[in-house]
């Protein structure tokens, strides 16, 4: 069966946060999100949080109308985050667990436990023509709801592998990447479209593009980081080759 493409996403939120450290209009998330689709990104995801500690509305507003690729806007499963993505009508749309005080999105969205409040928000969503992504665990029970609620996609969480890869805890990480792939598997014999991200680097990009069950990552932090060494373009180029390389090997043109 032939393999699917990967395509990767490119995250910008963190442009906004350094703009926002200082104020004022710069460094701009738009002119980041073209430059990094000019280097070879798929699409561009942001997430709109409900303090607007990074990303703002009118960054949503212009990257839906400046891009050319599709926009995948993370967001809690809020009415007021709903109405701004009714009215933006992204490509896609990534529902993502949000608590006020932490740094970054800690652990999957629990479908399960939430399901009766997320049931209708999927489904105005399906209707008006948005994608809907479940940002979640590997996690069976949450795989499982996930398809009976009619979200078309799932993102795996892959920050408790990432993290244990990058601590050097090897039994951790081989626990966790068994998850990731039992969990990538059951969701593509769900029905689901599967996406990973969180935390991944070139090191664990390129591994889980092994994966032939996922057909996107998405990508921020560590990638906003080496660009301050080597540039923006330069860095979607270097994680676009680590994710080729994964690639080839799960089609066979690699057994190295």
């Amino acid at each position: 069966m032939p393999v699917p493409p990967l395509r990767l996403g490119v995250n910008v939120d963190h442009i906004a946060t350094l703009r926002n450290a200082r104020g004022g209009r710069n460094p701009d998330p738009v002119r980041a999100a073209l430059a990094a689709i000019e280097a070879g990104a798929d699409g561009i995801t942001a997430h709109l949080r409900e303090d607007r500690r990074h990303i703002r509305d009118d960054d949503m507003a212009r990257l839906k109308a400046e891009i050319s690729k599709p926009l995948n806007f993370e967001m809690a499963a809020t009415p007021d985050m709903l109405g701004i993505a009714l009215a933006t009508k992204p490509h896609a749309v990534c529902l993502v667990p949000e608590r006020r005080e932490e740094l970054t999105t800690e652990g999957g969205l629990d479908v399960v436990g939430q399901h009766n409040a997320l049931k209708p928000f999927i489904a105005q969503l399906n209707d008006a023509g948005v994608r809907v992504s479940l940002f979640i665990a590997p996690d069976p029970r949450q795989i499982e709801m996930a398809a009976q609620l009619r979200a078309p996609v799932i993102e795996i969480h892959t920050g408790a592998w990432c993290d244990a890869v990058a601590d050097g805890h090897s039994a951790k990480a081989e626990a966790e990447w068994q998850r990731i792939v039992k969990g990538a598997a059951l969701a593509r014999s769900a029905g689901l479209e599967v996406h990973a991200g969180h935390g991944l680097d070139y090191t664990t990009a390129e591994k889980i593009a092994a994966r032939p069950e996922i057909v996107e990552l998405n990508i921020g932090y560590y990638m906003i980081g080496e660009a301050l060494f080597v540039g923006l373009a330069e860095t979607v180029r270097a994680m676009r080759a680590a994710m080729d390389r994964g690639r080839k090997k799960v089609a066979g043109l690699d057994t190295a």
